[in-house]
């Protein structure tokens, strides 16, 4: 999974680097907002981001919002570095789009756990992800056959919405994925048989 780091801080940024490195996760750079979102919009993006709240160009709310504007059927799971204190900026930072928040100088226990929680929720997504995709696919391929249909109680036709009446095959062709083949059952073999052998002088 790959992390994008952006700080305007080269200390900090590298400092996060090597430790996002050692506990296994794949790390893109930035040192400002604007490469921050460019490489947010690039495909493969990262899973996930850490965004300083303060950098040059657009700070770290501002690339949560630039990002949350485009709808995504996998969003970047976003965390703001911030060294602002109070509950007023976290709030101003979560309502900009970030999912998480860690305060500067980091705590590097927390620091993890909070990637491993936002690790769990990117997996999960793309695993409903995946889900969705497979359901798409076969009602893509499925055609059903629902509620009453109505058939010819002597010759056995079935009307379709037309109001025309058709063959059973050519009906059940029509509504579902179903394919016939032809064969005959015993009884009416035995009333072909019959049919025939009547038809041949004794």
């Amino acid at each position: 999974m790959r992390v994008l780091i952006a700080d305007d801080d080269i200390v900090t940024r590298r400092l996060l680097e090597a430790t996002l490195k050692s506990w296994g996760y794949g790390v893109s750079a930035a040192s400002d907002g604007d490469e921050a979102l460019r490489i947010l919009e690039e495909w493969p993006r990262p899973e996930m981001a850490l965004l300083d709240c303060q950098m040059p160009g657009k700070d770290g709310p501002e690339v949560c919002r630039s990002v949350r504007a485009t709808p995504q059927a996998l969003p970047v799971y976003i965390i703001l570095l911030t060294t602002l204190g109070g509950s007023q900026n976290i709030v101003l930072g979560l309502q900009a789009g970030a999912d998480d928040y860690i305060t500067k100088p980091f705590n590097r226990e927390e620091l993890h756990a909070r990637l491993e929680v936002g690790r769990r929720i990117v997996e999960l997504q793309l695993s409903l992800a995946s889900r969705v995709k497979q359901l798409e696919d076969v009602l893509a391929h499925v055609k059903q056959l629902q509620g009453l249909v109505p058939i010819c109680s002597y010759c056995k036709k079935i009307r379709n919405d037309k109001d025309f009446w058709q063959e059973v095959e050519t009906y059940v062709t029509e509504h579902s994925e179903a394919k016939f083949s032809h064969g005959i059952c015993p009884t009416c073999f035995e009333k072909v048989m019959k049919v025939e052998r009547s038809n041949f002088p004794s």
